[in-house]
């Protein structure tokens, strides 16, 4: 039996930054939405994009990206700190 609160919150992370910047859920997303919702330049998200940091697609309307995409993306971001003991 699924739990029907698992089933809306797919993308906690998406979805966080989104509420955080008054932002809509959307089903495909824009270079352009990326930039906003990261505060980013559009440019900067290209290069993530060739650099393959976050999957890019050939979506209709000019979408790029998906949630998921997206989501993986942001679970990727976390900043991980180098220990004193494991600096050369």
């Amino acid at each position: 039996m699924s739990n029907p609160e698992n089933e809306s919150r797919r993308y906690p992370l998406l979805e966080s930054l989104l509420e955080q910047k008054h932002l809509p859920m959307k089903g495909i997303f824009t270079y352009h939405d990326l930039a906003k919702m990261l505060d980013a330049g559009v440019r900067t998200v290209q290069v993530w994009c060739k650099d393959k940091k976050i999957v890019v697609r050939d979506l209709p309307a000019r979408g790029r990206f998906l949630a998921q995409d997206i989501e993986e993306f942001l679970e990727r971001s976390v900043r991980r700190q180098v220990g004193r003991e494991e600096k050369p």
